[in-house]
């Protein structure tokens, strides 16, 4: 497809999409929520911009059937399917498109985890207290997480047919799945106004939450790009506290110096923050993979290639969970298998997995990873990893400290405080101030002297001793 060619297509779908608002009443509906929560992103799509997830533009087309008849929307939904379909096809075929659509996909994936806990949590609440017996809050607040995690599950099936079609060189329909949508009908039934935050529209943009870890890039309906375009800058800030989002390269996972493309793991970290790091052995690595583990790598990728071919995506991932656990040392040769497949994927999903793990194996996977000459990714599972709650970050580097892993606690502090809010991070400490408030600040004084000060004042504001 020719350059000068996508920008009209992205077009032609902002001019259907702001006539189709045109016809329903734009204060009420999904229409009204869409424009009180995130006028930014309504903006960039009807500016050409940006194309947002299909489930928004079904959101629109159930306004209009509730104007105008099932009738008018139904004839409008294949039109609108084919507009978008090749709006998305121009926005990712763009120059750096194919980065834009891997960096959504890595949000959509931890979108749906977090939905899918949320919706566990609140089920397992309407149960505690007698199921249809249950306070109406708590079954409002079930319909909410159960229509979030719906709709979490088709972004992640749009984004990933949208993949699979860029590496085809074709055009990806919108992706659904059964019951997506009409939670939202029945959740929108109840009289309560949404709960801020949730998983409903995957992060789309809505004022600063110094709680919540910034998400990779997925644009203006998504969690907010570390480079973000002027409207979405400020959500990538605390409040004072100095930008959170993005991150400085190296966390001492690159190559060492004169050894370009090789991976030098994890000994000589660079930087004032590792001073006294080499002396320190690099902890939880193992012996060079052998024969053994080769085969068994190249064993579950091709299982995993084959449950995808087949449809059970279920099977598919609870494999990647798996994989996850395995011996840091061993998760190189499964990139390569996947990188032989073309699966990028595959690879990003598995990091998501392997991010989850407890925080004490986050340093020694990054380690493994290094050592192999992924350096990058290595970076990604400490970014991705520290970003969970602050008392469970606290007492992991507690343990770590106490384990003689001073190393592992300056990396994910390094990598704690450059992806974090400082408001959020301080609470880290609260186990432990006495021990855990000098690192926490050395750990700041090594990213910037911003970084630094805006912690000093987090802990004075929270009322945290130490400072």
């Amino acid at each position: 497809m020719a350059a000068e060619q996508l920008p009209g297509r992205v077009r032609d779908f902002a001019r259907y999409l702001e006539g189709l608002l045109g016809r329903v009443d734009q204060r009420a509906g999904w229409s009204g929520v869409f424009w009180e929560r995130h006028p930014e992103g309504m903006r960039a799509c009807l500016e050409g911009r940006d194309v947002p997830p299909w489930d928004v533009v079904e959101g629109l087309l159930h306004d209009l059937a509730a104007a105008h008849g099932s009738r008018a929307a139904a004839v409008e939904t294949e039109p609108a399917r084919a507009l978008h379909a090749a709006a998305a096809t121009a926005h990712d075929t763009r120059p750096g498109g194919r980065e834009a659509l891997r960096d959504r996909l890595e949000a959509a994936w931890r979108e749906e985890r977090e939905a899918a806990g949320r919706r566990a949590e609140r089920g397992r609440a309407v149960e505690a207290a007698g199921g249809d017996r249950a306070p109406e809050a708590l079954r409002v607040d079930l319909a909410w997480a159960r229509d979030d995690h719906e709709r979490a599950v088709a972004r992640c099936a749009e984004l990933r047919a949208r993949w699979e079609a860029l590496d085809r060189g074709e055009r990806a329909e919108p992706a659904r799945v059964a019951g997506a949508g009409e939670g939202a009908g029945a959740a929108g039934r109840q009289k309560r106004k949404r709960p801020r935050g949730s998983a409903r529209f995957a992060g789309m943009l809505e004022e600063p939450d110094v709680q919540a870890a910034p998400a990779p890039p997925a644009g203006p309906f998504g969690p907010v790009p570390a480079a973000a375009p002027a409207p979405f800058a400020a959500a990538v800030t605390g409040p004072g506290s100095g930008p959170v989002a993005g991150l400085a390269s190296g966390f001492g996972f690159g190559p060492e110096p004169g050894r370009a493309g090789a991976g030098a793991g994890i000994g000589a970290p660079r930087g004032a923050r590792f001073a006294g790091a080499t002396e320190e052995p690099a902890a939880g690595v193992t012996d060079a993979p052998g024969p053994e583990d080769r085969r068994l790598a190249a064993e579950q990728v091709a299982r995993l290639l084959r449950l995808r071919a087949q449809g059970r995506s279920g099977e598919a991932h609870a494999l990647l969970a798996e994989t996850a656990s395995w011996p840091p040392a061993r998760l190189p040769l499964v990139a390569e298998e996947l990188a032989r497949s073309r699966d990028d994927v595959e690879w990003t999903t598995l990091l998501w997995e392997v991010s989850s793990l407890p925080v004490a194996r986050l340093v020694p996977v990054g380690d493994a990873l290094a050592a192999a000459g992924r350096g990058e990714d290595g970076e990604r599972v400490l970014r991705q990893g520290v970003a969970r709650a602050a008392e469970e970050m606290g007492g992991a580097l507690l343990s770590l400290a106490a384990a003689g892993r001073h190393r592992d606690v300056r990396l994910l502090l390094d990598a704690y405080v450059r992806v974090r809010a400082p408001a959020e991070v301080v609470r880290c400490v609260l186990p432990d101030p006495d021990r855990l408030v000098p690192l926490l600040l050395a750990a700041g004084r090594g990213v910037s002297d911003d970084h630094h000060w805006s912690l000093i004042h987090a802990l004075r504001v929270t009322g945290i001793r130490g400072v």
